[in-house]
Order: structure tokens, then sequence, then C-alpha cells
């Protein structure tokens, strides 16, 4: 299994190469060269699994032996879900009308990256420990992905991990879940300005070669191969649960809602499907709606401004990782990739092919949800079944609301269910208790856990990036004194 650019500027990397990469040198991003294919007696083997053994048997097909034995590879996974509070890892709330929510948030920080990157960590520390080397790890976050990064590294000696938060944009206690982290090798900087704004000082020491490489610079984001590989595992969990058959032909088909920011749980789900799993998928955004509008009118363009709303994480304009599904949707045509994204790169607009904007309407379907949709999501949510949903599931059970209601279309046509019962999966990415404001805007009243409780109280500490500053500078700066120390 080798990982190629979706540029094809780059060489041809193993596991390990893509692990320790962010982007690829020449800009594109790390996907396997190869898609692995299951057929109908693997995916009936694997439905009886549990989410942590799915996990397993995914990651197998992407790591080879050689580089990870597979009694090894079992160990780090184990031990990255350790810290997990439920005992399935993952759960499945089965609400009224037919909601099915697949709960991916309940790890250390209360959000679905800790899945992905609890096992990137593992995966990280037994290549760093085998051959003695330091990463310094540079992550830019809208919200959870800078927490859970923190949490999968923290206290390790053989990592340094810089994180940009983007200040004033994250809720309070997304904030606090990174700068209450006192350990010598994390550094938290709260910059002023937007989750965007933030990536391009990232991007400039990336594309440093000479800086990348002394300081053995990578990324956490969902750039990293790794954490789209193991979010791959939610898409076949999701299906397991809420497939009503596995011995019907063909398979039936079960439609999986993605909150999507970045786009890597879409990404997951789109290499699932060309795995052979029968999903339909559905992205569905907050007001920042670029994703929507690629789906809808092949215009992959940014607005003018990034919109504050109040599903914070998704507040993204470029989605990175949409280039990863043009990519697999063009047949792996790197030469078109490199065409379309360095037109994008300088003119921040695009207009998709009309061939690939058919194929990615055909792959995805597509809904964009207003602050007040949010808001009335969670507040059904709650009248039909005292569950709370954060506003990133909101966006996601608003698209459920949206369709018929098949419990009553089944109780009257029921000779015609084969036209209406297509089973839902809505993926809920975070915990309701991380978003206080978006549950009191909703009348609700927030449910805090202990942990999160706690936080308001312990110390904190913080590197303040003012516009004006050169942020990249004071990143070189602090990389250097950690790279020293």
């Amino acid at each position: 299994m080798e990982y190629v650019s979706t540029r094809g500027g780059a060489g041809a990397v193993d596991f390990e190469g893509a692990l320790f990469s962010g982007y690829a040198p020449d800009g594109g991003l790390f996907m396997p060269q190869r898609i692995p294919s299951l057929d109908r007696d693997t995916l009936r083997r694997w439905s009886c699994l549990s989410y942590r053994e799915l996990v397993k048997e995914l990651c197998s097909l992407f790591i080879t032996a050689e580089l990870v034995p597979r009694s090894t590879l079992n160990d780090l996974i184990d031990r990255a879900f350790s810290r997990f509070r439920h005992k399935d890892v993952v759960h499945l709330s089965r609400l009224k009308d037919g909601l099915n929510v697949l709960e991916l948030w309940h790890g250390v920080t209360y959000a679905f990256k800790d899945l992905s990157l609890s096992c990137t960590g593992q995966f990280l520390d037994y290549f760093l420990e085998k051959k003695q080397k330091h990463v310094t790890i540079l992550v830019g976050t809208s919200g959870d992905t800078g927490s859970s990064a923190i949490e999968s590294v923290r206290g390790q000696k053989n990592m340094d991990i810089f994180v940009l938060l983007p200040k004033g944009f994250c809720t309070q206690i997304q904030e606090l879940q990174m700068t209450t982290v006192i350990e010598d090798n994390v550094h938290v900087f709260a910059a002023h300005g937007n989750s965007d704004e933030i990536d391009e000082p990232i991007k400039e020491l990336f594309a440093d070669v000479n800086f990348a490489r002394k300081h053995n610079l990578m990324s956490l984001n969902s750039v990293n191969w790794s954490r789209i590989m193991v979010q791959i595992a939610h898409h076949f969990y999701a299906y397991f649960q809420c497939t009503p058959s596995l011995d019907t032909t063909p398979l039936p088909v079960v439609e999986i809602v993605v909150p999507t920011g970045g786009g890597g749980n879409i990404t997951a789900g789109c290499i699932a499907q060309k795995m052979g799993l029968p999903i339909r998928l559905v992205t569905v955004v907050n007001s920042n709606d670029i994703i929507h509008r690629t789906v809808q009118h092949g215009d992959f363009s940014l607005s003018e401004t990034v919109k504050a709303t109040l599903a914070s994480a998704m507040d993204i304009q470029e989605p990175y990782n949409v280039e990863r599904i043009l990519w697999l949707l063009s047949g792996s045509d790197s030469r078109l990739m490199k065409s379309l994204m360095e037109r994008f790169s300088v003119s921040k607009s695009l207009k998709l092919p009309e061939d690939l904007h058919r194929k990615l309407s055909k792959t995805l379907r597509s809904c964009s949800a207003t602050d007040e949709d949010i808001v009335r999501a969670m507040q059904r949510c709650w009248e039909e079944n005292r569950y709370l949903l954060c506003p990133h599931s909101a966006v996601a059970a608003h698209y459920h609301y949206l369709q018929p209601d098949t419990t009553r279309l089944l109780q009257k046509f029921s000779c015609f269910s084969f036209l209406f019962s297509t089973p839902r999966c809505c993926l809920a990415p975070a915990s309701a208790a991380k978003f206080q404001d978006a549950l009191l805007r909703a009348g609700l009243v927030p449910q805090l856990p202990p942990e999160i409780t706690a936080l308001t109280a312990m110390e904190t500490r913080s590197t303040p990036l003012e516009r004006g500053q050169d942020w990249a500078q004071v990143l070189r700066e602090r990389i250097e004194a950690a790279g020293q120390r």
C-alpha cells in the first residue's frame, strides 16, 4: 500500500511517510494509490464487529504488516481507545421519527476528533520510539481539533505541538480545553483572526522546505491521511447499526448525514463508498456553504467573509479535503487536480468541469442550515426526545427534519415501504455540553459533566498573536527555541 499526492508531483510514500507529512511536497494531499474493494462476505463478517474491531480491520488494509505487525497494530488501537468513557467507544441513540444519532464524542475532549487523533498519536509514538526521532506538530483549529491533538500527544518526549486557535471564534470550553494543558511540549497561540487566516502561516512554514525538514514539521489537521483512515470506520459502523438486513440483493442502502467543515469525515465516507459500502452520503454545512454550492452548482469559490455561526467548528471557507474527493471522482487524475487547485489558489474561485460536477452531485447530496435552523432542530429534538444536540449535530438533524416523516408514511402505505424506508444515520461530532451559549439561545439547559466544569478553575497558558504581527515569524522563533530546548 503506497500513497501518492493528489497533484502528482511527489514520489509515492508508505503509511509512515504519509503519517509524518502534512501537505505533500507539491501542495497536494496524500491518498492511497489503490482503494481496497470489499466483497459481500467481508461486509457480512464485519457487520458483527464492534467499532474498535472495525477500526483494526480497516487500518490493517492501509498499513502493511511489514510496517506495523498486526498484533502491534491491535495493541496501539486498544491503547488509543482506553480513555474513552463509553464501553463501545461510540454509541448509536435511536430517537423518534427515525432520527438515529451516532455519538462520536465519548473521548477525553467530548469531540469526534478524539477517535482519529488518539489512534494517530499512538501511531506516531510507535514510529518515533522505534527510530528515536523528534517531530514538531503544527495545527490550526476551528474548535475541536486543537484540544484533541493536544490530548493525543501531551507529555510525549518525542513531540512538540504548536496549536493556533482563532480567538473569539471557539467556545469558552473549547478554548479552555487547549489553554489549560500545561505541558512542556504543548504550545498554544490565540490568534486574532478566523479559521482560514490561521491556516496561512501554517501553509507558509510547510512550504519552507528547509525549515520543515530541519524541524520535522508535520500536521494533525485532517490533511493527515491517518485521520481520514480511522474515520472511515464511522461509516461502516453507522451502516451496520442501521441496515435492516445483509441478506437481500442488492444490499440495502443507508443514508449517512455528515456535518462538514474541513471535509475529512465526508471524504472518509466517499472512500467507504468506493470500498463497496452501500451508503448514500449527505454533506451538511452551516452558513459557510462552499461545499453545498460546489455540490449543487459546481461553484467552488469563497464568499467575501467567514460567517460566525453557532456551529463554530464548521466556520470554514476552504475545505481542503474537497481536493481528495475530486481526485477520487476524477479517476485519480492528478494533472487535472493540479490545474484546478492552482487556479483556485490564485483566484479563490473555481467552476468545476461539467463532468466532474456531475460525478460529485451523483455521489453527494447537500444541505445548508442557518443559525435559526440549528436552534429549531435543537429545540425539536429536546421536545420530542429529551435529548440535547450540539449545534453541529443539529445541522445534520435539520436535514433529517426536512425529509418526509417516514414513520407515518410507512404506517399509511406499508405496501410501498420500499419507496421510502431507507434508514438514515446522523453523525454527531460533539457533545452538547461544549456549547452552552447555543443551548441557552435555544432555551435549553446545559448539562455539564464535572470534567468540563473544572476547566474554569484551572491555570491557563497561551501566547497572543495580534493583527499586524508576522505570525509565521513568531512561530518560526518559538519552534526554533523549542528545538534548542
